[in-house]
């Protein structure tokens, strides 16, 4: 893949006890230059996260950029993210990457949800395509993918993950919401985002 390749990077950061999350979308080049941030809110708990990464790829407005890199499948407590409807939105392909051996979502989505608001929750779910394996840098990662095959979702992941096991759209993303959800906190609770607030 070209050194000037880009790929956008999603994650999100949630406060303690905070109705809202941030979003945050980071165009990055397979060579690590930062080439573009955005940022959208949505509900923790809620079902619009699909709707904030459809609407940060809009705000971004980057044809450029040729593949999207979410960090997450259910960000924001379970905040579902629906793959197949952002990849048809963004018209490229759609990898979810995650660092964790999991058995599921399911036992925690019954723990949390009942009746209309689980059965959205889990069909939702069951629509997401398989999780997969895949070593990357002598690290394992679990790549869920859509628009594209296999064979090009692992070579995306490896070209976007020059060291370790995090690819650095999503890492510089997560960096990003984490100051995003920091300073959003100190202006929402503060009432000035520590300059002159006058």
């Amino acid at each position: 893949m070209k050194s000037g390749a880009r790929g956008l990077g999603i994650a999100e950061s949630t406060a303690d006890s905070d109705s809202q999350s941030t979003v945050a979308g980071a165009v990055v080049r397979a060579d690590r230059v930062l080439d573009g941030l955005a940022y959208r809110r949505c509900t923790v708990g809620g079902t619009d996260a699909t709707d904030a990464v459809v609407a940060l790829v809009d705000d971004l407005g980057r044809p450029d950029v040729r593949y999207l890199l979410l960090g997450a499948v259910a960000p924001a407590w379970y905040n579902l993210l629906d793959l197949e409807r952002i990849q048809m939105a963004a018209d490229r392909p759609v990898l979810a990457v995650t660092f964790e051996a999991s058995n599921g979502l399911e036992a925690g989505l019954r723990d949390a949800f009942s009746g209309a608001e689980l059965e959205a929750r889990l069909e939702t779910y069951r629509s997401l395509p398989e999780r997969r394996e895949l070593t990357v840098n002598d690290e394992t990662v679990y790549v869920r993918h859509v628009g594209c095959s296999w064979d090009t979702a692992q070579a995306v992941v490896r070209a976007f993950t020059p060291e370790g096991g995090r690819p650095e759209p999503i890492r510089v993303a997560s960096v990003a919401a984490r100051a995003g959800e920091t300073y959003r906190g100190r202006v929402d609770g503060d009432g000035d985002s520590d300059g002159d607030g006058d």
